[in-house]
């Protein structure tokens, strides 16, 4: 079973979480500029995907009483990987969990602070479906291919980083440096392109960002939230020097201000971050490892090429992704296969190409946990350990155990799709479920295990019982196996 173009297949792959059979069909007779297009402007496409949780046609969930994604740090995980299987916008929720780990932010620090269901509320919430603000993830789905420099204000006042990196606690008489230092080791300009004045100055610039109540009383009540506050009483209002431009004059220096003003020190610093030629190029190199390539470095004249494109546009992504997805990197078929594929991605594509019929989301949360990838829990300020990061013995059981438990769950369907031509021998049967999935191609030791395999103590017939035996066995070792943990 042929999953046809392989432009189209490695496009998915990398530009979203893989795609079904049916996806791929979609594609038939599309360019590949076309394809690309419609990634890219998905604005154009409905965002409907959440009014199908629950429908028999879709991948299931599974409820403790009402599923409550806004409030429900568990449900909110699954309408994640709900999404990540069946949005019609793929792209916009890969730059979604690619800015999640960006600026990493835990749960569980949100929830030790102002209690469960305002972690989940600051986290995940979605706009328009309880009072209040949007949660973080939904931050970063509506800046998925905006501009960085405006995502980067949107973070800075974003309640739950505010809580994370101790905002709260920064005040004109103690500056606390955690953001101050973290916007630009981590979000922008990176370690060595910075001094500790400039962290002690961004700290300063920063004073008075907090967070306040916005309605209710009882933390545990789901219209109760809480809001950004700038709390100018506590923004220090003196002048803060920097060691790179802040201005297009030149300047580096924030001027002083009355208090009432001060929220502006905090939007000056990070639009001159945003706007660094350093940070360009840093954005282009974590591109490169997520679009391009984990085992090459970044080649030089991409660095330059994306970076221009970044700073040109404002540091606007969409361009930017757009001179990506069509360069000669990312279509080079020495970088297909090149990037280990993260928990969420290898549970996503495995679903979206084994089935999902009577499977539910829920039953992958422990599992990506087993992985080393909790959703909404990465482990420290630095986000995820990527790359060969991902992989210990451990995590690989973990992947493995997921295969089985898949396509165990599926075996009835796989069985019943297997065609008549590919029941003939074990390596027909072998070949259809290559097809179906896509893992990068077996070398002749591991496929003539796998026909060794579906053929092992039989005189093989292609009968019923021989298929719906062998088929989900099959399945489990390709997904489980080595060449299906790249992208």
């Amino acid at each position: 079973m042929a999953r046809g173009d392989q432009s189209i297949d490695h496009l998915l792959r990398r530009a979203g979480f893989g795609a079904s059979t049916a996806e791929l069909a979609a594609y038939n007779g599309q360019s590949l500029s076309a394809a690309i297009e419609s990634l890219i402007e998905y604005e154009r496409l409905p965002d409907d995907v959440d009014s199908k949780i629950g429908q028999s046609a879709y991948v299931g969930i599974t409820t403790r009483g009402q599923f409550s994604p806004n409030t429900n740090i568990d449900d909110a995980r699954q309408r994640w990987l709900f999404r990540m299987v069946h949005s019609q916008r793929p792209l916009q929720e890969k730059m979604a969990i690619f800015w999640h780990n960006h600026f990493a932010t835990a749960y569980s620090k949100v929830a030790g602070a102002f209690g469960s269901v305002q972690g989940v509320r600051m986290m995940a919430a979605k706009s328009g479906e309880l009072p209040g603000p949007q949660g973080q993830l939904e931050l970063f789905r509506q800046f998925a291919l905006g501009k960085f420099r405006e995502l980067l204000v949107a973070v800075a006042r974003d309640p739950a980083m505010v809580i994370w990196l101790d905002g709260r606690t920064n005040t004109r008489t103690r500056p606390q440096e955690n953001f101050g230092r973290e916007i630009m080791e981590l979000f922008t300009l990176g370690i060595g392109n910075y001094t500790e004045q400039d962290v002690k100055a961004a700290a300063r610039a920063f004073t008075g960002y907090n967070v306040q109540r916005g309605a209710g009383t009882d933390n545990n009540d789901p219209n109760t939230y809480y809001q950004f506050v700038f709390n100018a009483n506590q923004h220090e209002t003196t002048a803060k020097e920097f060691t790179f431009p802040i201005y297009a004059n030149g300047s580096r220096t924030i001027p002083a201000r009355a208090a009432a003003e001060g929220l502006q020190d905090g939007v000056d610093l990070a639009n001159a971050l945003a706007l660094h030629p350093q940070t360009a190029r840093r954005l282009a190199g974590r591109l490169w490892s997520f679009f391009v390539s984990e085992l090459v470095a970044p080649d030089e004249a991409f660095l330059a090429e994306i970076a221009a494109v970044y700073l040109q546009n404002d540091t606007a992504l969409k361009p930017v992704m757009n001179h990506i997805l069509r360069s000669r990197w990312f279509w080079d078929s020495r970088y297909y296969y090149s990037r280990y594929s993260w928990p969420a991605e290898f549970v996503a594509r495995s679903i979206k190409e084994v089935g999902w019929s009577g499977f539910s989301v829920d039953t992958a949360r422990t599992p990506l946990v087993n992985m080393g990838q909790t959703l909404f829990e990465p482990p420290d300020v630095n986000g995820w350990e990527l790359g060969r990061g991902w992989f210990s013995t451990g995590t690989m059981l973990a992947r493995m155990n997921f295969a089985s438990t898949l396509s165990s769950n599926q075996r009835f369907n796989l069985a019943r799709d297997v065609t008549a031509t590919a029941k003939q021998t074990p390596d027909a049967i072998v070949q259809y479920f290559l097809g179906r999935c896509s893992p990068t191609q077996y070398d002749g030791e591991p496929y003539d295990a796998l026909v060794s395999y579906v053929g092992d103590g039989l005189t093989w017939t292609g009968s019923d019982t021989q298929v719906s035996t062998k088929a989900p066995s099959v399945v489990r070792l390709i997904v489980g196996s080595s060449e299906y943990q790249f992208v």
